[in-house]
């Protein structure tokens, strides 16, 4: 049977995305930094558009712990007519904040002559420039390059030579054999332990190094420390000195000997040669307390003055018959649009800001140990905004508390049940852990078991796997690495 072509109207509804609309999302998500580059982007392309000072050009650095770098008497700016800025927000407590120099003070090639030495050595040039000194072929410089390339900051082969093997060239011929022998030159090289797949080997090659310099009768102790850490480092680990030394048919004194050489050496040797970069960060809230109520306001140190040029606007607005309006109007438009999703985006991020402020009033007050437990949800149901809006606002934004510098999703925390019925934030919980072996007895420290019943009667249900995870997320190790000889 032979089908009609046939012509069907049909209505229905969609959501379209306006390139306004578009626009608006985009710079909701964006940091301080981004936005900065892409008004500055913007001002190159748009003649229409003009700013009295980049956004982030007479801003107070702090760093990533909270510590504030410089703090600066106010400066004189000039307002216009359509600026995006809080013309009545105040510097907190009377202070004004400026982050660093503005871009008409500092020309970014002006680092000085001497500037190139000041810089750090990072591990992988200190260990090619060993490698240059040596005398190995071309090809076995080449394996030893590329296994300097795979050590990560603390100066271990995270990858195995078979899975750098897989990588190398067909046409190259490698074999495992040709990078076992260039991790052993690798492994030769400063500091000592680098190129370790594990921290036995690390300790091992290390340990090598002393034997090769060390007196006959310090040869012994190198040996026990050795046999230690290559066959019973877990026991060495939990103390167990006395299982040690009977394991190993040592005396007690030999065994604390041997330990006491281990524990001279450097685990990680690759952390000395990491250059240290100090991340900073602009916080886009400031909170402060007015009648005994924390109040969260837009730093008007990132708030971008941002306007129109009103000669080219009122030029383009009297050339309406003229060849080429149409592509000044749309020029026009689009910084109107970007003036007001600017705006738009400051106060999206203020709401979102009080919103969490009004949830966390004991945060501010007590310190994370207060925190509640919060999620997105319950701030988008408030504001009558998207999660996913939400979600936008608090990823890189910082808010400034009197405890530092965080991120807007460091005041959102999962539930945890308490005996009374109630819900407890993680973050709180991590704080109590961190709080309890804080004050712990060196001699005697706590368990996780015992966190976890010290915590239940504070009423907080919590099970000793949890405690591990939070233990091991605040980067505190166990019990027995804490007991102290």
């Amino acid at each position: 049977m032979a089908i009609k072509p046939g012509l069907q109207l049909k209505l229905g509804q969609h959501l379209a995305l306006t390139p306004q609309l578009q626009q608006s999302i985009r710079l909701l998500q964006l940091s301080s930094l981004e936005l900065s580059q892409e008004i500055e982007q913007a001002l190159n392309d748009n003649p229409l558009l003009e700013c009295d000072d980049p956004p982030l050009g007479a801003s107070m650095r702090i760093a990533s712990d909270g510590a504030m770098l410089e703090v600066a008497a106010p400066s004189a700016s000039d307002d216009g007519p359509e600026e995006i800025v809080g013309e009545g927000a105040s510097p907190v407590n009377g202070a004004a904040f400026e982050w660093g120099t503005s871009r008409g003070e500092r020309d970014d090639d002006d680092d000085g002559p001497g500037a190139w030495a000041a810089a750090p050595t990072s591990l992988g040039e200190h260990l090619k420039s060993q490698l240059a000194a040596t005398t190995a072929s071309l090809r076995d410089r080449a394996l030893v390059h590329m296994l300097i390339e795979s050590l990560d900051e603390q100066g271990y082969l995270t990858a195995t030579l078979e899975e750098l093997l897989a990588i190398c060239p067909a046409e190259a011929d490698v074999e495992l054999d040709d990078l076992a022998t260039a991790l052993r030159l690798l492994q030769s090289f400063d500091p000592a332990g680098v190129g370790a797949r594990s921290a036995a080997e690390c300790l091992i090659i290390q340990l090598d190094a002393l034997a090769a310099q060390a007196s006959s009768r310090h040869a012994a102790v190198i040996e026990h420390a050795k046999r230690i850490i290559s066959e019973h480092l877990h026991l060495l680990a939990a103390r167990e000195f006395e299982k040690l030394a009977r394991i190993l048919e040592l005396t007690e004194e030999q065994v604390q000997q041997a330990h006491a050489l281990i524990r001279r050496l450097n685990p990680h040797p690759g952390v000395g040669f990491a250059a240290e970069v100090v991340d900073y960060v602009v916080p886009d809230i400031l909170v402060t307390k007015s009648r005994n109520r924390w109040v969260a306001l837009v730093n008007p140190d990132v708030m971008p003055r941002l306007r129109l040029n009103h000669a080219y606007a009122a030029a383009v607005k009297q050339e309406r018959s003229k060849e080429g309006f149409s592509q000044w109007s749309s020029r026009l438009q689009e910084a109107r649009w970007l003036i007001r999703n600017i705006q738009q985006r400051f106060e999206t991020i203020q709401r979102v800001a009080q919103a969490i402020a009004d949830r966390q009033q004991s945060f501010f007050t007590h310190g994370a140990i207060a925190m509640r437990p919060l999620v997105l949800r319950e701030i988008a149901d408030v504001l009558e905004l998207h999660e996913s809006t939400i979600s936008r606002v608090t990823t890189n934004k910082y808010m400034s508390t009197p405890y530092g510098v965080f991120e807007l999703k460091y005041f959102f925390g999962s539930h945890v049940a308490t005996d009374t019925g109630g819900a407890a934030s993680s973050t709180a919980i991590r704080a109590l852990i961190k709080q309890l072996i804080g004050e712990e007895d060196p001699k005697d420290p706590l368990s996780d078991n015992r966190i976890a019943e010290l915590l239940a009667v504070q009423g907080i249900v919590v099970a000793r796997r949890t405690v591990a995870k939070y233990r091991e997320a605040l980067k505190i190790p166990a019990v027995a690495l804490r007991k102290s000889p």
